[in-house]
């Protein structure tokens, strides 16, 4: 009997042990380029984790630098580290992160559709594989009548975005029709990368009244470039994000990619703390959005913004 008891004494002792024992994780972020929508949600992801975590993870942020060759160098170095999670920030990072592990959970932010990024055909809301999520789509819709709402003399919308960037080209594809049905000749103009950025700006800007710039990474890290062809031009850009309206557009539908990092880092817990199966989550999207302006360009271009808009921060 005073055996059992040592015995049963032993037993519960070792599981109050394994209890106290906090386990400790390794997360790997990769990040396609620097700028201001994706450096918040990285930061936005990297917060949500430490509030819940501090000292239990680890979190190797990386970032490429727009070559997405660098992207599937950091996730093999990730790999190699025997990472618990990765975390990819954009849809290239994405992309090599996938052709790389099947094994280790991914999630991805700044993403606008999974089915288009990962070549999904019945989608679902998941991805039955080792892939979740967030999506920084906003709704592509609202985004045409809004230009509609501030331009509704113009005629001709020309979509200027990166051809290298399918996510892009899937936000035009749709967007096309909306302003189709609203009356507008819409053009496409696509740049492959910041090298010809500014000469297909100014093609642009020479055949439209508008443009439209959708959550484009490229073209995020270029607003300076084609501000400087389009304020001279006298053409104002409609964007679909707060941080390529700053820099050169006059207005975006926008959602806040801190936010949506934040999601991103609450369905990392759930993923390493709480066992929640990554194939069958649900990709997740942006609590809200937010008409935002940019007071500065909206005065150079003369246009006249409604009351429900919110000023951008400067």
């Amino acid at each position: 009997m005073k055996k059992m008891l040592a015995i049963l004494i032993i037993a519960v002792l070792s599981l109050t042990a394994n209890a106290m024992a906090q386990d400790t994780y390794s997360v790997g972020v990769s990040q396609l380029v620097q700028h201001v929508a994706l450096d918040a949600a990285t930061q936005g992801f990297v917060d949500a984790l430490t509030e819940k975590l501090g000292d239990a993870v680890t979190i190797d942020v990386q970032n490429a630098s727009g070559d997405s060759n660098t992207c599937s160098t950091i996730v093999n170095t990730f790999i190699a580290n025997d990472v618990d999670l990765i975390m990819t920030n954009a849809t290239p990072a994405l992309q090599a992160a996938v052709a790389a592990t099947g094994d280790i959970p991914i999630l991805g932010t700044s993403v606008t559709d999974y089915a288009t990024a990962l070549d999904i055909d019945d989608w679902t809301g998941h991805t039955g594989m080792n892939v979740s999520g967030t999506s920084d789509l906003a709704p592509l819709k609202e985004q045409a009548e809004m230009l509609q709402e501030l331009f509704p003399e113009a005629k001709k919308v020309g979509l200027l975005y990166c051809s290298a960037e399918p996510n892009s080209k899937y936000q035009v594809e749709v967007i096309t029709e909306y302003l189709t049905e609203l009356g507008y000749e819409c053009t496409e103009f696509t740049f492959a990368d910041s090298n010809d950025v500014a000469s297909v700006t100014q093609n642009a800007a020479d055949n439209s009244d508008v443009l439209y710039i959708p959550t484009d990474n490229t073209a995020a890290s270029c607003t300076e470039a084609i501000r400087n062809v389009l304020e001279p031009a006298g053409v104002p850009a409609v964007v679909g994000e707060e941080g390529i309206a700053a820099g050169c557009g006059v207005a975006a539908l926008s959602i806040n990619y801190y936010d949506l990092g934040y999601t991103t880092g609450e369905m990392a817990y759930e993923i390493l703390v709480d066992g929640a199966d990554v194939s069958t989550m649900d990709v997740r999207f942006a609590p809200k959005v937010e008409k935002k302006y940019n007071a500065e360009l909206c005065e150079v271009f003369g246009v006249e913004v409604p009351e429900d808009y919110v000023a951008i921060e400067q």
